[in-house]
């Protein structure tokens, strides 16, 4: 049974409304073929979710990097900002190996009474 399906029909408004964010049905449509940031977030998406939709979206992602790109207007206006902004590491992730710190402590030594 295939992973990635269609469930949903997605046709565009003649005018703009609002979106709702405190909707949980809502879907919220991306176009890797037109967005570079939808391509990035497509492949985040494939990097955390479970294996054969992984693999599935894979193949999409390959797809959609062989072919020729079609910038459409958020994906023009989001050209030139992709890959900008900071990566945050994951929590747990391995961090570099500490330089080890040299312990350098004068020793205090006590001054005798003089007799």
């Amino acid at each position: 049974m295939p992973e990635l399906t269609r469930r949903y029909i997605v046709m565009a408004m003649a005018t703009d409304g609002p979106f709702d964010m405190h909707d949980p049905d809502a879907p919220f449509v991306l176009k890797p073929w037109k967005d570079p940031a939808a391509l990035r977030a497509l492949e985040t998406y494939r990097d955390n979710c479970y294996p054969e939709l992984a693999q599935e979206i894979d193949a999409w992602i390959k797809t959609v990097r062989s072919g020729r790109a079609a910038l459409g207007g958020v994906g023009a206006r989001n050209q030139p900002h992709v890959g900008s902004a900071k990566i945050a590491k994951p929590k747990g992730a391995p961090r570099g190996k500490a330089k080890a710190k040299a312990m350098h402590r004068k020793v205090a030594r006590r001054k005798g009474k003089r007799r």
